[in-house]
């Protein structure tokens, strides 16, 4: 299921991360890899802000609907 869809504190492990190439890459880089463990700490109105590698990114919805978990 695409990581919009996750509930907030539950850790979930990354299956996939579909798009283009350049979308993918720049996922990538920001550690959203295949085997990653993501934690969506908010959600508002589909745009979130996931704990991934120790790190918080803020993804916009369509950005998040390509990592499924």
């Amino acid at each position: 299921m695409p990581l919009t869809m996750v509930k907030c504190g539950e850790p979930n492990t990354v299956k996939r991360v579909g798009g283009k190439e350049e979308t993918k890459k720049f996922l990538e880089n920001l550690g959203f890899v295949t085997g990653s463990v993501v934690t969506v700490v908010s959600a508002i109105s589909g745009n979130l802000i996931v704990n991934v590698k120790d790190s918080r990114v803020a993804l916009g919805k369509d950005m998040a609907n390509k990592i499924m978990v």
